[in-house]
């Protein structure tokens, strides 16, 4: 940022800042003595981590202080139906942060306006684990460019009305951070900064109750440490060492950077893996009440440095676990702003393996008890697998066993199942129990990919059904959606990366694919499956941002389930009613109007944006048609 954009701040801001100081102080410290309270040096801590605050408050740019004031004038910003997002990693989209300034005119042709950047800090080549394995959190990994390069890539899209969101990896840091250096030299306090111990009494105790994460490719939950002697926490990879925030300094640090990229202009801040900040012996080391905690205290803190930027948790966890994540009701009980809808993203790929939407249906009475302000990022393919975390009970409640269900879905989407048109693959397969989670891009899920080797027609056209039928379930639910770059453009696996040793072990680089930019013009060709996916979503997104009643409201209600082969959720707002009906199953779907009829008033007629078709409602006993693999955005008219 210009010199003179950190000037000293208006009497008004600083009113601002001391008035939103004073009103989250108790917070602050009754969450501070929570987690810390029995130390020594927490007194102390505290007057640092408000000494954190003040720092980063004055450091704050100018533009960014009006960009907070803003967005508070305009109520729930994050709700917004305006919004749309795409996912994308820096250098296999475009190549460097300046590239991706190039690119903001495809953005906006298409209808995304934020823009989510993969880890794009300091990451050593070879032990990177896609970016999630920082050295440096203040610098710009030189595959990407500099800060000053993201700095102008924030003022370009601020000027378009655009937002971004960026990672900070709150669970470790690399082993070639310098405070990892450091402890591995013998500096006691930075060895403080690690669960790190001298023999493996405490590690034999933490692994007699913690899960591994990746038990394929790094078994175990410890590391040696031959340069200091040491064991150290590594429960994602060797590599990857786990902060201990036991410690109240290492809060304070990593407060500190994650305000650094505040001040950087970051809109959203993706939390990596928050269920895992905290640990204690005899636990499973993830989803503990002082990890919800440690997030509230990071919450208070941000809204009072840095008020515009809101806060997303990245907790992939089982659905009961996810939802508290958004917080509590009580003082100082904030926690989220955003969660992924993992859950109901899984339950997408079930519905459309199985043409039954029963289990989907049955974890909506849970996820809908998400509290008003905070939102869903709602995905159909993210960079990561797919888990299928979703609950026993819900599999039951559908008439299935939960296992040979979950068996099933692997088969399917692995390509093993006889018949199945997906060509994914199993990622980080359990020996002992059989769990696995599932790698491919959403057109190869979708049976693309079969479909172009193969040359038929039909089920060219059957896969392209099913891509837009996906989105349109997820874009149109409450909450902000998610688009993952290729998707737009039906990119099908990318299997080079088995010839790159740094990554041939993970399957999931198979979804990560390298944009070839010549391919990406044939958006612009008819008859193309570039061309016909990138408008689909392109007036799918149009579409979204023309109906208000999509804005995430709380405003979802989903309708009962008539046909198991349909699903269907009701939008409301200012008496405007939008009905969304997606058929998941490979056969004709016959709904009743009388699933039309039970929330309110009776409608005479329904427009259907997608297909620009007008129906007259029918008796109780005659039929909506929705043909395979199809949907409609039905909305009210009574004209």
């Amino acid at each position: 940022m210009e010199p003179q954009s950190f000037l000293k701040h208006p009497a008004t801001e600083a009113s601002d800042f001391e008035a939103r100081l004073k009103a989250r102080a108790p917070a602050i410290r009754e969450l501070h003595n929570g987690i810390y309270g029995d130390r020594p040096d927490a007194d102390a801590q505290l007057g640092e981590l408000m000494a954190v605050l003040e720092r980063n408050h004055l450091q704050r740019p100018a533009e960014l202080i009006e960009r907070d004031r803003e967005k508070a004038s305009g109520g729930h910003w994050l709700l917004s139906n305006r919004l749309a997002g795409m996912s994308l990693y820096v250098d296999r989209f475009c190549g460097t942060l300046r590239e991706l300034s190039s690119k903001l005119d495809y953005f906006h042709e298409l209808g995304v306006n934020l823009l989510h950047l993969m880890p794009i800090f300091e990451s050593p080549e070879g032990e990177s684990d896609g970016g999630y394995a920082v050295s440096d959190f203040r610098k710009v990994d030189a595959r990407f460019g500099t800060v000053e390069d993201l700095r102008e890539l924030q003022r370009r899209m601020q000027s378009r009305g655009m937002y971004l969101m960026l990672d900070i990896v709150f669970n470790h840091t690399s082993h070639r951070h310098k405070w990892a250096r450091l402890a591995k030299s013998g500096d006691k306090r930075l060895q403080g900064y690690y669960h790190m111990f001298p023999d493996r009494t405490m590690p034999d105790r933490f692994d007699e109750s913690m899960p591994e994460v990746f038990p394929e490719s790094s078994p175990g939950n410890f590391t040696y440490v031959p340069e200091c002697g040491k064991w150290v926490m590594t429960v994602f990879h060797d590599y990857q060492w786990d902060l201990d925030y036991a410690n109240p300094a290492v809060f304070n640090e990593m407060l500190d950077n994650v305000l650094f990229q505040a001040n950087l202009g970051v809109d959203i801040l993706r939390i990596d893996a928050p269920a895992f900040i905290w640990k204690e012996p005899g636990t499973s080391c993830q989803n503990l009440p002082k990890a919800h905690a440690l997030l509230r205290l990071l919450k208070q803190c941000v809204a009072t440095a840095a008020p515009g930027m809101a806060l997303l948790g990245e907790a992939i966890v089982a659905p009961s676990e996810i939802m508290r994540y958004f917080g509590s009701d009580d003082p100082g009980g904030e926690e989220c702003d955003f969660a992924y809808n993992a859950t109901h993203m899984a339950l997408q790929w079930d519905a459309l393996a199985t043409g039954d939407t029963r289990v989907m249906l049955s974890a909506q009475p849970l996820l809908s008890q998400k509290p008003f302000g905070s939102s869903w990022i709602n995905y159909t393919r993210c960079h990561d697998d797919i888990g299928l975390g979703y609950d026993d009970g819900m599999i039951r409640s559908a008439g299935f066993d939960p296992f040979a269900h979950r068996r099933f879905i692997k088969d399917y989407y692995s390509g093993a199942y006889p018949g199945s048109p997906a060509t994914g693959a199993l990622f980080s397969v359990n020996p002992k129990t059989q769990d696995a989670r599932i790698s491919g891009s959403l057109a190869s899920l979708c049976g693309l990919e079969k479909a172009l080797r193969s040359g038929e027609p039909e089920a060219r056209e059957t896969a392209l059904r099913k891509i837009v039928l996906m989105q349109a379930h997820s874009f149109f639910l409450g909450g902000l959606p998610m688009l993952y770059y290729g998707d737009e453009t039906g990119y099908t696996n990318d299997h080079s990366y088995l010839d790159d040793p740094g990554k041939s072990y993970d399957n999931r680089w198979m979804h990560r694919p390298v944009i070839d930019w010549d391919r990406n013009a044939r958006r612009s060709e008819e008859g193309t499956v570039e061309h016909r996916v990138f408008s689909d979503t392109k007036r799918l997104l149009s579409l979204r941002r023309s109906l208000d009643m999509v804005a995430d409201l709380c405003n979802t209600r989903w309708l009962d389930p008539h046909n198991v082969q349909v699903a269907g959720y009701l939008r409301e707002r200012d008496g405007r009613r939008l009905f969304c009906v997606f058929n998941f199953s490979d056969r004709r779907a016959h709904l009743t109007w009388y699933a039309f009829k039970q929330h309110g008033r009776i409608p005479q007629s329904l427009f259907d944006h997608w297909s620009e078709t007008t129906y007259r409602i029918g008796d109780d006993h005659e039929h909506l048609i929705l043909d395979p693999y199809t949907f409609m955005l039905i909305e009210e008219r009574n004209v």
